[in-house]
């Protein structure tokens, strides 16, 4: 498990981009609806940041052609985007949250 910060350090609707490794994609850890997901942090269609993109309810907004993913899921919910991002679980402990990342393959559309 890798901590990532406090949840006060995560306000509903926003995000942190955690980078473990050269070797291991960046992750977006986000705040919605009250949980926290964390998923590949790049765009499955073309090399954008997810974690700067915008939180509308349990989906993040790609900032580049706004495709929306699921954060529950990683599942593109619109074009331009067709493959889905990987996904990673996420625990609380203690106050300070946890993503432990996904073992290293292409996502599964859920």
């Amino acid at each position: 498990m890798i901590p990532v910060c406090r949840i006060e350090d995560l306000p509903e609707g926003e995000s942190v981009r955690i980078e473990i490794d050269d070797t291991t994609p960046a992750i977006a850890v986000f705040h919605a609806e009250g949980g926290f997901y964390a998923v590949d942090d790049t765009c499955s269609h073309q090399d954008a940041s997810l974690s700067e993109g915008w939180v509308e309810g349990c989906f993040v907004e790609c900032p580049l052609h706004a495709t929306l993913f699921d954060l529950r899921t990683g599942a593109a919910a619109c074009l331009p985007a067709r493959r889905p991002v990987r996904t990673h679980d996420v625990s609380v402990l203690d106050g300070m949250i946890h993503v432990r990342p996904a073992v290293r393959e292409e996502a599964v559309v859920a």
